[in-house]
């Protein structure tokens, strides 16, 4: 059952504290928190401004460290590896979407999603293109492959960002406001995009304001003061409705 339980765990947090030190007084902005997610789930993150969401979602992707206890992604306690080793572990892991879409401006579309490959080496080479093509096929944006960023709208500027997020296979998506910036009607889209990669297995963790959306995920957790207030998972026929 153990075993089998390890198999299916995404990521596990066990008591994890991060402390922040401002004007001498140390401010805690998680205080202990315990979480598991399972591979394949769609998760919102939800709460105020100051909550300890996004330095959440930080720690999950090992873009920041604990000050105690441990973040356990795919087997692999993270917080004990040394940069390096969490850098690669990151780019064959973890796959990352923003509010505000970073892609790199003299990079094309094609090139934009082939970086992390060139990155990550996990990809052979001759099979950097055909993956980086079928990526951009995936979300809609191959008419699109040899313009630069900014000939594109905002939703579609973040559908390349997606595309990009999956160029190495990752198991796990972190989004960071992944429609913060876009239309009611796009946000909705990219949503959707979402949607299907959790439904193909891919675990997606998304911090978003938006509560229209979040309510459609099937599970949300609501931070308040560093702390899980809420953790709710819905039915398969509750989040289809």
């Amino acid at each position: 059952m153990e075993t089998q339980m390890q198999m299916t765990m995404a990521i596990k947090l066990e008591n994890v504290k991060k402390m922040y030190k401002a004007g001498g007084i140390d401010f805690w902005a998680l205080k202990g928190l315990n979480l598991q997610i399972s591979k394949g789930e769609m998760i919102a993150i939800v709460g105020k401004s100051g909550s300890g969401k996004s330095t959440l979602l930080n720690l999950l992707g090992g873009i920041d460290t604990p000050t105690d206890g441990k973040i356990i992604v795919n087997g692999v306690e993270i917080n004990s590896l040394r940069e390096n080793q969490l850098t690669r572990f990151r780019g064959e892991n973890m796959g990352f979407v923003f509010q505000f879409f970073q892609l790199m401006p003299t990079l094309t579309v094609l090139e934009n999603v082939l970086m992390p490959m060139d990155f990550s080496k996990r990809i052979p080479s001759s099979k950097k293109q055909a993956r980086a093509i079928s990526l951009l096929v995936k979300v809609g944006m191959e008419a699109h492959a040899q313009k630069f960023p900014a000939a594109l709208s905002g939703g579609e500027q973040q559908r390349v960002a997606i595309a990009r997020a999956l160029a190495n296979d990752p198991d796990i998506i972190f989004a960071d406001e992944p429609t913060g910036n876009l239309d009611s009607h796009t946000a909705d889209d990219i949503f959707s995009v979402l949607k299907l990669l959790s439904d193909e297995g891919k675990s997606i963790i998304m911090v978003t304001h938006n509560i229209e959306l979040a309510e459609r995920c099937p599970r949300i957790i609501r931070i308040s003061d560093g702390e899980i207030v809420e953790d709710s998972a819905k039915t398969q026929k509750e989040t289809a409705s």
